[in-house]
Order: structure tokens, then sequence, then C-alpha cells
């Protein structure tokens, strides 16, 4: 009897550690809305900010996350910020979008745009954006940078365009 209540007892002590492994892990996903973009969109200081638009279910903004990734922990100590920001519905946040986060361990500050009606902000943010994903801006507003790019971002242009933009 005693054999047995110690070998649950192990059993339920590894399920803890590896909940709590995972739990501190995962990467909380905030959920904004256009004003919050804007308000990042104006961040001041001296930071080269990467602003990356993808979603789970769009092929070639998974292929380039891993980019992403890679810089935010290449640049991790410099003025170099990454942010992605998740086109998923709101509704798909907990299933989806979470899940996805957690399974490739995402590490990169993560928003979901609560935005429905792309028509509304797009153009505000991006005149010459087409909606299309993946999309990236990256930008430095103390140094009146400002770079955007539509489509699949090889790693070695995203490694270029940091070098030639951060501080």
């Amino acid at each position: 009897m005693i054999a047995i209540l110690k070998s649950r007892f192990l059993l339920l002590a590894a399920a803890l550690t590896v909940l709590i492994t995972f739990h501190v892990s995962a990467q909380e996903v905030k959920v904004i809305k256009y004003e919050g973009l804007e308000k990042l969109r104006q961040a001041p200081g001296d930071t080269l900010y990467i602003v990356n638009f993808w979603a789970t279910w769009c092929g070639p903004c998974v292929k380039e996350l891993p980019y992403f990734e890679a810089a935010n922990q290449q640049y991790k100590d410099q003025p170099v910020k990454v942010i992605l920001v998740s086109m998923d519905a709101v509704q798909d946040l907990d299933k989806k979008v979470t899940n996805f986060v957690k399974k490739r361990n995402l590490q990169s500050r993560l928003y979901l745009l609560d935005e429905v009606d792309g028509n509304s902000w797009i153009d505000k943010l991006e005149p010459k954006w087409t909606g299309a994903i993946p999309a990236t801006i990256m930008f430095n507003n103390k140094r009146k940078q400002y770079v955007f790019f539509e489509g699949e971002m090889k790693e070695a242009q995203l490694q270029q365009l940091i070098q030639q933009h951060k501080p």
C-alpha cells in the first residue's frame, strides 16, 4: 500500500513540475485594439521596434517567425524590440493562439490585434499595406527611421535591416 501511494505521489510531483515549468515559460498574449498599436507606433526613445504581423493559419508567417524569435534573442540586451502581432480572431486566442505560442515557445512580446475591419485602421498605420500578411514595420522614432515590408521576409533580409537601423 505504501509503495502504491509513494508511486502516485511521485507521478503527481512529476506532473506538477511539468505544469509549473510549462506555465512559467509561456508568454502572455495581450489583446489590443488599433489605439494600442498606434500608441506603440508612437513610442519615444532611441529604440528600433520591429513589429511583425502574423497569424497561426498563415504559412509564410509561421515560416518566418523563427527569424524574428532569433533576432529577439540576439538583440535582447540592445535597444531593439521585437513585437509579434497576431491577426487571428480574438475568439481563437485561448484555443489556437495561446497553444501555438506555447508549442513554439515564442519569447518576443506578443499581442493579438482585436480589429475585424482592416479598412478602418490599415491605411492609418501604413498606406502602402494591402492588408496581406506577413507584414513587418520597423521604426525608431528618435532617429526618424521607418521601414515597411509586406510579404515573407528571409532571415538575411531581417538581419540586414536590423543592422542598418539599430542604434
